[in-house]
């Protein structure tokens, strides 16, 4: 019969316990988002896919030297440039990232010297093909000054 009341003791004081944790956490604001509906800001240091940084007129900075494709250790950039007719300089005409094999080490951003390359704040990706993970920058550039 002792073994009854002290149950009966212990599971009430424990019921008031979680009631009192729960009146307390019950007024603080909810860390919750609503996720379809609404997003969170990203900080200015997270680390999302590359993404290429345009000019004033909306064109890459690159110049095609390839050094972001030569320091990546997973191999997942692929550029190419053609250098115009009477101009001194190549100009940018691909810039395929494939994200399904990038790890984001940053080796990219950190080997260019122009300030061409630079992490993006997008991190809502999901896809089940695998071909929505293969980015082509100067087009995602050329859409975003448009």
């Amino acid at each position: 019969m002792g073994g009854y009341f002290s149950d009966l003791f212990s599971g009430t004081k424990s019921l008031l316990d979680g009631m009192l944790v729960t009146i307390k956490e019950f007024p603080r604001k909810p860390v919750t988002v609503n996720y379809p509906h609404e997003s969170l800001k990203m900080y200015p240091r997270f680390r999302g896919h590359i993404e290429l940084i345009g000019d004033e007129e909306g064109n890459a900075n690159c110049i095609v030297c390839g050094m972001c494709q030569r320091a990546c250790p997973s191999g997942c950039i692929t550029l190419s440039g053609e250098k115009p007719e009477g101009s001194k300089k190549k100009v940018l005409t691909s810039y395929i990232l494939d994200f399904t094999t990038c790890s984001l080490c940053g080796s990219c951003v950190e080997s260019c010297n122009f300030d061409a390359v630079q992490f993006s704040n997008e991190y809502n990706l999901a896809s089940t093909r695998k071909e929505d993970f293969i980015f082509d920058l100067l087009k995602r550039l050329e859409e975003q000054n448009t």
